[in-house]
């Protein structure tokens, strides 16, 4: 997105901050701080994957037995309204550099809806079933030995201490980016000129939310498509 150049709307006058020699200075400024960001995400994310896989690796056939408790076909509808969310991003950052305001608010409404029709789902359909089949880490844990399948129960505890540390975290992550395009969409409203008058905030935001739907593509196969 970064590649299309401010040339595409030079007959707009573009608001650069005080502390900026000039627009280009401010929009690397920007670019280079989400980037930074992202990077501190991704180390932190890169842990817990990288903690998944040495277990799976140890424990291989009772992370697949005990997966089958996952329901591959909601994991599947959850990741189309994320790969929704992203596209109805790209639009609204697309429009954010034509400054079609009309064309923005509902591009960002979109995205926020398929977001909140992801944490529906998680919180309707998914979550709760585990806690009824007893397969929440805790004290309680497998004490409904039909729904471990044969799976040794320390791994499948270990495998669902990774599944709602990880699937959680990423939950939260949408929450934040279900605020922060709230707050994004409440400033075109309001016709503020950090927004109106440069592109790039929007593509921060949009950036986010890829990142965000990036760590789900890879959740997605890893705890709901084992391989036997």
């Amino acid at each position: 997105m970064a590649s299309i150049a401010h040339s595409e709307v030079d007959e707009y006058p573009v608001h650069v901050h005080h502390q900026f020699e000039d627009i280009e200075q401010q929009n690397d400024s920007y670019v280079v701080g989400m980037w930074t960001f992202l990077v501190t995400e991704v180390m932190f994310f890169g842990a817990l994957f990288l903690a998944y896989i040495l277990y799976r690796w140890n424990y291989q056939p009772d992370f697949y037995r005990v997966h089958e408790n996952l329901n591959w076909k909601l994991g599947a509808l959850n990741t189309t309204m994320l790969l929704l969310s992203s596209f109805t991003m790209v639009l609204a950052v697309h429009f954010a550099q034509l400054r079609e305001k009309k064309k923005v608010l509902p591009m960002l409404g979109a995205t926020m809806l398929l977001a909140a029709g992801f944490l529906f789902v998680k919180f309707t359909f998914e979550w709760p079933i585990k806690f009824q089949e007893h397969l929440v880490p805790g004290i309680t844990f497998g004490t409904m030995p039909e729904h471990l399948h044969g799976a040794s129960p320390r791994a499948a505890e270990i495998f669902f201490s990774l599944y709602f540390l990880m699937t959680g975290l990423h939950a939260i992550h949408i929450i934040i980016g279900i605020a922060i395009i709230a707050a994004l969409a409440g400033m075109w409203q309001k016709d503020k000129v950090i927004v109106t008058e440069d592109y790039i905030p929007t593509e921060l935001v949009g950036l986010y939310w890829h990142f965000v739907d990036l760590v789900w593509i890879f959740l997605f196969p890893l705890f709901y498509l084992i391989p036997q």
